[in-house]
């Protein structure tokens, strides 16, 4: 099923809205919380593994988490939906390739990455479209190439919709996720979970896939 234009239209419109004030607000997120930066790491490191390449972050935002994968030594490109936050993470992260685009068409030829980022992206597609998302991630995927999804957990509940402070989300079972991840072709290597800190809400969850292949 291919994600609502509309749904996505909303979805950039609202980043778009917030642009200049959510780049602020997330700059030094990845401070003082070791877990994240390790999963990353390890990220890196399997993708190196398997003999390094391009790697995309999905749903970049304003491009520190691609900055981040570019100081591990990754070639990486990022996508993102919303016109406002890439013509920021270009004109502030000036280095690096920046392009508009929707994680369910991405402007990338069939197997063109070695590795992909999703970093709370997926958070803000319907349950009904994340299928035809790892669909197009598993495209642009080659045979053995790195998937890491990162999300809020709903932990004993079914996928569930929250207010997020731009537009509507949802908390995912971390193997709901890993399910779809699956039927679409990827097999997981690992998964970290950590509980929410002060100042957030819910439990972050991180999956490490690779494509079939």
């Amino acid at each position: 099923m291919t994600p609502s234009p509309r749904n996505l239209a909303a979805t950039a419109a609202a980043y778009d809205a917030i642009a200049v004030r959510y780049a602020e607000f997330v700059q030094g997120e990845l401070d003082g919380v070791p877990l994240e930066r390790a999963v990353l790491a390890a990220f890196a490191e399997y993708v190196r593994a398997s003999g390094g390449g391009l790697v995309a972050e999905l749903g970049c935002g304003e491009g520190r988490i691609a900055a981040h994968l570019a100081g591990l030594g990754l070639d990486v490109l990022g996508i993102d939906l919303s016109p406002a936050l890439t013509r920021i993470a270009r004109a502030t992260r000036p280095g690096l390739r920046f392009a508009v685009g929707s994680m369910h068409a991405l402007p990338l030829p069939d197997g063109a990455l070695a590795g992909a980022v999703s970093w709370y992206s997926v958070i803000h597609a319907e349950p009904e479209d994340l299928p035809a998302y790892f669909a197009e991630f598993a495209r642009v995927l080659r045979p053995g190439g790195q998937l890491l999804i990162a999300f809020l957990e709903a932990v004993g509940e079914p996928p569930t919709r929250y207010d997020h402070t731009v537009t509507p989300a949802y908390r995912w079972p971390a193997d709901d996720l890993s399910a779809l991840a699956a039927d679409a072709g990827f097999a997981e290597v690992g998964r970290m979970s950590r509980e929410a800190r002060a100042g957030e809400r819910f439990r972050r969850g991180h999956l490490l896939m690779h494509a079939a292949g």
